[in-house]
């Protein structure tokens, strides 16, 4: 099994439809929705998508031709080490515990365990932390 952490941008038409729902009976793929942005004029969502190889890109796709944009997460949240003066604040937001100091009072950083709340960004009083896709 493979996994891909994916960011989808919907247009409007495309919000009511039940799109995660084929993803998951159509093309046999798990999804873990980590970050969801909708209104009623667009909407974004940050998930994995776990599965064959194959039907993964079955899946992105398919997603396409429904009009959804999608970019791969190359890389999530960032720290500037250089900034970075290790203070712990980003660790108190972060819930999942993707920030965590380590025994060497140094930041670490989990990104499995990151779901894209961006809290961590605010927390930081140095402007240490960004996110890049």
């Amino acid at each position: 099994m493979a996994k891909k952490k994916i960011v989808l941008h919907f247009p409007e038409e495309s919000i009511e439809k039940p799109l995660t729902y084929h993803l998951v009976k159509d093309y046999d793929l798990i999804p873990n929705i980590l970050r969801a942005q909708i209104d009623e004029n667009e909407g974004m969502l940050v998930m994995d998508l776990e599965g064959a190889p194959d039907q993964i890109q079955k899946g992105i796709a398919f997603l396409k031709e429904q009009n959804v944009g999608i970019q791969e997460a190359i890389k999530d949240i960032i720290v500037d080490r250089e900034r970075c003066v290790d203070c712990g604040s980003c660790t108190g937001v972060c819930r999942p515990g993707a920030l965590t100091m380590g025994s060497d009072w140094k930041l670490a950083f989990d990104q499995e365990k990151c779901v894209f709340c961006q809290l961590c960004i605010n927390a930081c009083p140095v402007r240490a932390i960004k996110v890049q896709f």
